[in-house]
């Protein structure tokens, strides 16, 4: 087994489990990938302990999914599910119990939440310390930095921004991530470098230069994730290749140690 440090959390997993119907304009249908292969597959290899469930795009607003993976890994693990913007308090209340600290708004097609709710939803996420973990093209992030920056909730960016076009450090909507990274109210997830770089394996260097800087810039706002299943990807990437680039991302071994395992458990209260 890969060696890691103790505590070390995955921020980016998704739970497939057959039997779970997919809403009709899934972009992917899953293949079943329960928490037992999720284990064997990622856990295992690299020595990673604790997880952070994303509830998928293609359930919905059904949870049950990601509900049932949360209660099979106990307390090592947190989920972030995929709310209404009309649900009621008590229904946060119940996701709260199960382990969910926040909502998750895939800003990419097809999308089932929409703009307009982001802020309203915020504000109410402020009040149980939940976060909004969100997902958008990062090119269109000057567009969206006054409204993210006025969120009074915390804010977990996924993928190095998921720029679908890889872009230079000085390009302005890269540096507009940094300016909303800068309220200190928001983190960024150092993950799923295969979705967007143009260079391609084994160091997607176009996608990782944008990773170097914010590890570099931002050690306190990192964090680092598997992205296992890696939705839509065939073959899969394998998981310790990945898990090596943060050493190129982020050199040293105290910088490691706090994207792995204390920025995560500050965020996610573990």
């Amino acid at each position: 087994m890969y060696t890691t440090f103790p505590g070390a959390c995955d921020c980016h997993v998704h739970i497939y489990e057959d039997g779970y119907p997919v809403v009709p304009n899934a972009a992917w249908l899953p293949r079943h990938s329960p928490v037992s292969a999720y284990r064997s597959e990622v856990q295992a290899q690299v020595g990673l302990q604790r997880a952070i469930v994303v509830q998928p795009t293609g359930y919905g607003f059904d949870n049950r999914c990601t509900l049932a993976a949360l209660a099979q890994l106990g307390d090592s693990a947190r989920g972030i599910a995929v709310v209404a913007p009309d649900a009621p308090d008590a229904e946060i209340a119940r996701l709260h119990a199960a382990g969910v600290r926040g909502v998750r708004f895939m800003m990419l097609p097809p999308s089932v939440m929409a703009w307009d709710s982001l802020e309203p939803m915020a504000a109410r996420l402020k009040d149980v310390g939940w976060m909004v973990n969100l997902q958008l093209d990062g090119r269109t992030m000057p567009g969206h930095e006054a409204a993210l920056k006025r969120l009074p909730c915390k804010l977990v960016i996924d993928h190095i921004g998921k720029f679908l076009e890889p872009v230079a450090p000085e390009h302005p909507a890269f540096q507009s991530l940094l300016r909303v990274l800068d309220t200190g109210n928001a983190w960024i997830k150092l993950s799923a470098p295969y979705e967007t770089s143009k260079t391609g394996a084994p160091g997607y260097d176009d996608v990782s230069l944008l990773a170097r800087s914010l590890a570099v810039q931002f050690p306190e706002r990192c964090l680092w994730a598997s992205n296992w299943p890696h939705p839509g990807r065939d073959p899969v990437p394998p998981v310790v290749p990945l898990y090596d680039l943060l050493a190129a991302w982020a050199g040293s071994e105290a910088t490691r140690r706090r994207i792995l395992v204390d920025n995560p458990a500050q965020l996610y209260g573990f």
